[in-house]
């Protein structure tokens, strides 16, 4: 669609702006995280076997009593003591707790029942998780980052909390993600700012960036995530791990803050977060309870038989950064293997008002958040342009559904960079395209790694297919995961 000119001098007029944003935070010292002493670039690479196992192979020998669940969780709590110091990922911890469960599932093994009577009940027994603060976790603070929030506690679990906790989870604690989950940096006033642990300069993604952090830490080996504009993926992508959007109403929203509403429900998915492809799959049917029936997981996948469709970027736009050349080089490298394979809470906030506040230093919100409200307001002053995008979104949909098919596969990049330095997002606001438009048409996207660029920054690409074909993308990841390594340990390179 072409632009006007008045929309041309607009995103200018956003362009500029946003450069001036930029180089005003520049000018500001970075947060201090931890003691005083030189910086590491990146975390250091976990030092115990037992963080660097599968959530299936981690429940099996559990369950076979190789191991014992208290070893597991005290493995999983002196790695985030180690790292969290740098990441700033966990932002409130439960681990008294988690040890006291522990205990119970080693006094469950000790005396219960036999091994295959306890994987049907408890697939994910002993497993330690990590979920985003937006959700409510029992005992935990649920602010979602807005400071008027700060003192909230949660007096249940959201839906899908319940059903790993039901399915023998141990939760270790709640993660950051970015204020009212509205960005793709993770960072608020309640909490600070979340680190990559490939280069603690550089963003997380967001809003779901504490779980991509922290899982790419080795600090948690399942994650809790919401995507409502690419908050599953491009945590998952910026970390180099495994992230799920699932196809539009499988798993419940429920129990998150803010949750969504009108026309935002078809929009947004709560979803997995995993170091591993194989376990996107078995952490996908709890989530989902009973919505798991929508979906075909039980069918085998023929990859010979999959038909691969690939696009290098979204046309260019003015509004977006152009895709790295070393991003499309991996997904060019992807797509021949394929070809070779076969042949608010409280009172409302006016945002013109909070950026005036934030430029003298007065408001309690980050600036994204004001920016995105503003937006948001300036489009409801035009209706029938609102209307008009809801009914061409409808048509895109349309026609990517007959595209894919039964049996097809889109290879599209997760994002136009790697993972850019703290603030830059602010400069190109409208990256996260890229991964927004599949939340607009409800199609499920596999978030996979495709390994480490020249800056040992991840890799990665989005893998989508037609509406409730979720297990196409997550065969394909777990042959991908094999092709090109998957998760890669941080501090290595």
């Amino acid at each position: 669609m072409a632009l006007s000119r008045t929309e041309r001098c607009l995103a200018l007029l956003l362009r500029l702006l946003s450069r001036a944003c930029l180089a005003l935070l520049a000018l500001l010292p970075p947060p201090r995280v931890g003691p005083a002493r030189a910086a590491p670039r990146a975390v250091p690479p976990p030092r115990r076997a037992l963080l660097l196992l599968p959530a299936r192979r981690l429940a099996e020998l559990l369950r076979a009593r190789q191991v014992a669940c208290v070893e597991v969780v005290e493995a999983y709590v002196e790695r985030i003591k180690e790292v969290n110091p740098l990441i700033n990922a966990v932002v409130k911890d439960r681990f008294e707790e988690a040890l006291q469960e522990a205990r119970q599932v080693d006094k469950l093994l000790s005396e219960g029942p036999g091994d295959d009577c306890l994987e049907e009940k408890f697939p994910l027994l002993g497993v330690p998780i990590t979920v985003k603060e937006a959700f409510s976790l029992y005992g935990m603070p649920n602010t979602s980052g807005l400071v008027n929030r700060r003192n909230v506690i949660a007096t249940s679990d959201a839906t899908v909390v319940s059903r790993l906790k039901q399915a023998g989870a141990i939760p270790l604690g709640v993660t950051n993600c970015s204020e009212l989950c509205m960005w793709y940096e993770s960072s608020n006033r309640v909490y600070g700012r979340t680190n990559n642990p490939y280069d603690l300069q550089r963003i997380v993604g967001g809003s779901s960036g504490g779980e991509g952090s922290v899982l790419a830490a080795a600090c948690s080996v399942v994650g809790v995530g919401s995507d409502i504009g690419g908050s599953i993926r491009m945590p998952a992508f910026f970390n180099g791990v495994f992230g799920h959007k699932p196809t539009t109403g499988v798993v419940p929203n429920d129990g998150q803050f803010p949750n969504a509403h009108g026309v935002r429900t078809s929009y947004l998915c709560t979803g997995p977060m995993c170091r591993y492809a194989e376990d996107l799959e078995p952490v996908l049917r709890v989530m989902a309870g009973p919505g798991v029936s929508k979906l075909k997981l039980n069918e085998k996948v023929s990859l010979e038989k999959i038909k691969f469709h690939c696009m290098d970027h979204d046309g260019g736009s003015i509004f977006v950064s152009p895709v790295d050349k070393e991003i499309l080089q991996a997904q060019k490298k992807e797509a021949q293997r394929f070809t070779d394979l076969l042949g608010d809470h409280g009172k409302p906030v006016w945002p013109l008002w909070e950026l005036m506040k934030w430029l003298v230093g007065m408001s309690s919100h980050t600036l994204p958040a004001i920016a995105l409200g503003l937006t948001e307001k300036l489009v409801n002053l035009n209706l029938s342009g609102k209307a008009k995008l809801v009914s061409m979104g409808k048509s895109l949909q349309e026609e990517m559904e007959a595209l894919l098919g039964p049996d097809g596969v889109l290879l599209y990049p997760s994002h136009p960079t790697v993972a850019p330095k703290h603030h830059s997002p602010i400069c190109m606001p409208f990256n996260f395209a890229y991964t927004a438009i599949f939340n607009v048409l409800g199609l499920p996207v596999t978030q996979c790694p495709l390994g480490l660029g020249s800056e040992g920054l991840p890799l990665g690409i989005q893998l989508v297919a037609a509406s409730y074909n979720d297990h196409l993308t997550l065969a394909v990841a777990r042959y991908l995961e094999k092709a090109f390594g998957g998760w890669v340990l941080p501090g290595e390179v």
